[in-house]
C-alpha cells in the first residue's frame, strides 16, 4: 500500500469515488480508504436511487428541460430560503455535466419508476439503484489504478494550514499516511444516535437507522475539533 499517495480520499461513497476517479484521470496516484468491509461499501450512496440535474433539453432518460431558475426555486422551497444562492447556482449549473460524466464512467440510467411521471423531467434514476451506481464507480476506479483499502478507519487528520498526516487503522494495523492532498468525503453522523440526539433532541433516540451503520461522523468531529470552518 502506498503510504504517500498524491491524493488520499477518505470515504467510499459517491462523492469519494468521483473525487478518486477525477484525481486518477488527472495523473495523480490515489489511495481511497473505505471504513466498511467490501460487501457494505458505498456509504449511503448504496441506498439511493436517483439524482437531480439541470438540463436545457432532453438528456438521456430525462425529458424536456429543467432550467437553473426552476431548479433553484425547488431548492428554496425545500430549504425555506436558507440557501447560499451563489453557491447553489454554481452547483446547479455544473450539475448539467454530471449525467454524461456518470455515463462515461459506467453508470447506467433507466426511465423514471412507475408512478413517478412528474420526476421524468427532473430526476435521473440509476439502473440497478445505488448499489449499481457505486459498483460501477468502483470498477472504473480500480481499472484506472485507484488503490482501495476496505475496513480502513481514519482516526485523526493532522490539520495545520493543510492536512499533513492521516492516522488510520488499515487491516488491523495502525499506519501514518503522508499524502500530497486529502479529500474528505466520509459522510456525516447519520448513524450516531448520540450526535443525532444533540442535534435534533431526545426524540432522535427513537430513530431507526435504515442506511449505513458506518457514517458515525468521527472524521467530521476530528476536523471540527481542530477548528475547521463549518457551514
Amino acid at each position: 500500500m502506498t503510504r504517500s499517495p498524491d491524493v488520499l480520499v477518505v470515504g467510499g461513497g459517491n462523492a469519494a469515488l468521483c473525487a478518486a476517479i477525477s484525481a486518477r484521470e488527472a495523473g495523480a496516484s490515489v489511495l481511497l480508504l473505505e471504513r466498511a468491509p467490501k460487501p457494505y461499501r458505498g456509504g449511503n450512496s448504496r441506498h439511493t436511487r436517483n439524482f437531480r440535474c439541470m438540463h436545457s433539453g432532453p438528456l438521456g432518460q430525462l425529458i424536456d428541460a429543467y432550467g437553473e431558475d426552476e431548479y433553484l426555486s425547488d431548492l428554496l422551497q425545500v430549504t425555506g430560503g436558507r440557501t447560499d444562492e451563489a453557491l447553489a447556482r454554481m452547483v446547479i449549473r455544473r450539475s448539467e455535466e454530471c449525467y454524461p460524466w456518470m455515463e462515461t464512467h459506467g453508470v447506467r440510467f433507466q426511465p423514471s419508476l412507475s408512478g413517478t411521471l412528474s420526476l421524468s423531467r427532473t430526476n435521473a434514476f440509476f439502473l440497478g439503484g445505488g448499489k449499481a451506481l457505486v459498483n460501477a464507480y468502483y470498477r472504473t476506479a480500480e481499472r484506472l489504478g485507484v488503490e482501495v483499502a476496505y475496513d480502513s478507519e481514519v482516526k485523526h487528520l493532522a490539520l495545520t494550514d493543510r492536512i499533513s498526516e492521516a492516522h488510520a487503522t488499515i487491516d488491523g494495523q495502525d499506519v501514518v499516511l503522508e499524502p500530497g492532498a486529502v479529500v474528505v468525503a466520509s459522510g456525516g453522523f447519520e448513524a450516531d444516535i448520540d450526535w443525532l440526539a444533540r442535534a435534533w433532541g431526545e426524540a432522535a433516540r427513537n430513530f431507526l437507522i435504515r442506511g449505513t451503520p458506518y457514517n458515525r461522523g468521527e472524521v467530521l468531529r476530528d476536523l471540527l475539533d481542530q477548528g475547521i470552518e463549518s457551514v
